[in-house]
């Protein structure tokens, strides 16, 4: 009698992953940081120097005679920050941190010069004549200021449970560097040392009161200052409704807008904007996010911002995994200077936030933004592969390629 072999057991098929948890593991990767911001950091520029192109070659041709003048400049300006981008990325956190009082004291020095003996473009007086090369030194204080006050936090990070060790001297010296500014007018830049300065106490422990007492001093600082400058109470009072005057104050956000609204969804192509041909001031500087709404349409605007908003996650990741507290404050610092240019400057262009003049991170012309914010994202890359478990693949990842080397 011959009894039925009992059936093989096949393996269960693997249960098909979701995508969650195909991009929850490829987050967990020791390197995803890293090259996050490799990533989006290089994306951001050569779209940048792409629309500075389209944006300028009206402008460049009708003033220089060249339709590239604009954006050769730029690429100089890359070319000069992006060494400056791998040098922050490779030296150590100590060095970075002995710079602190010298470039804080430097950028003061360059805003009180700028004060006596600054240049003044389109009604602000934050520009400096170097020879033959001008400069804004507000650009460069602040990453001067991000470094100093992490500096600070750093040193007394056991001592911040006292208001008063976290307020002096960081408070005062930033408030310092913002009132130089704003003797200058720059509105747009002290709005952003204010809220780098807002993110630098968040992070440190700063108590709810202290926040609505310094919302309450920028509310009456900001309407005292609007109230004795009839240009800028102007600009406040028609940004909600620039068509209300629409041959005045509300020309440039209404032309932003027509970009803007034209572009629809895939836009008009590149180089095909109108609005760029004079009827849009600055388009290749505070308003080239128009340009590239008109141009690249929403699918455009969205990855810009959406690179933005990955700078600042992979920012935010080295903050939350770091045990140097200094990397945590400098980081997160950063992210602040970064995300909120940004806020402000697309809310400029919505007309959802009053026209303050103050540029795109990466994307408008100008190597006064520029070679500070590579320098800055230079310092996060290198943080980021500086983390140990980072560290530990990109040597394992050198030793095989030089093993594969030898055994050729």
């Amino acid at each position: 009698m011959t009894t039925a072999s009992p059936e093989r057991t096949r393996p269960a098929p693997p249960r098909a992953r979701g995508w969650t948890t195909s991009l929850r593991e490829a987050l967990d990767r020791p390197l995803t940081t890293y090259y996050m911001l490799l990533v989006a950091a290089g994306l951001l520029l050569t779209i940048g120097l792409i629309m500075v192109l389209s944006a300028s070659s009206v402008y460049s041709f009708r003033l220089y005679g060249d339709s590239y003048a604009v954006v050769q400049r730029q690429l100089t300006w890359v070319l000069l920050g992006v060494p400056c981008a791998f040098i922050a990325s490779r030296v150590s956190n100590q060095w970075v941190r002995r710079l602190a009082y010298p470039a804080f004291g430097f950028s003061l020095l360059l805003l009180g010069l700028t004060v006596l003996f600054g240049v003044e473009r389109n009604g602000n007086t934050n520009w400096l004549a170097v020879g033959p090369f001008q400069v804004q030194p507000s650009e460069i204080a602040k990453l001067s200021l991000v470094i100093w006050a992490a500096h600070i936090y750093a040193r007394k990070e056991r001592r911040l449970g006292d208001v008063r060790e976290m307020l002096v001297p960081v408070v005062p010296g930033m408030a310092l560097a913002i009132g130089l500014v704003v003797v200058g007018r720059d509105l747009g830049t002290a709005l952003v040392l204010f809220a780098i300065l807002v993110g630098m106490l968040w992070v440190a422990g700063a108590p709810a009161r202290l926040f609505a007492l310094v919302s309450m001093v920028l509310a009456v600082l900001a309407l005292a200052l609007a109230a004795t400058d009839p240009e800028r109470l102007e600009r406040i009072t028609h940004f909600s409704d620039p068509f209300k005057d629409f041959e005045g104050a509300g020309w440039q956000s209404a032309h932003g807008l027509y970009a803007m609204a034209s572009g629809e969804i895939f836009g008009q192509g590149i180089g095909a904007s109108q609005q760029k041909w004079g009827t849009l001031p600055e388009a290749h500087t505070d308003f080239i996010f128009a340009v590239l709404g008109e141009e690249l349409g929403l699918v455009g605007t969205l990855l810009v911002i959406g690179l933005f908003l990955t700078l600042a996650y992979a920012a935010l990741r080295i903050a939350r995994q770091t045990t140097d507290s200094f990397v945590r404050y400098a980081s997160f610092g950063v992210v602040v200077w970064l995300l909120g240019q940004m806020i402000i400057n697309v809310g400029m262009v919505l007309a959802l936030l009053p026209v303050i003049g103050i540029p795109l991170p990466l994307v408008s012309y100008g190597g006064s933004s520029l070679v500070p914010t590579l320098a800055a994202l230079g310092l996060l890359v290198g943080f980021a592969r500086r983390e140990p478990e980072a560290a530990r693949a990109l040597a394992q990842r050198r030793r095989g390629r030089s093993a594969g080397l030898s055994g050729r």
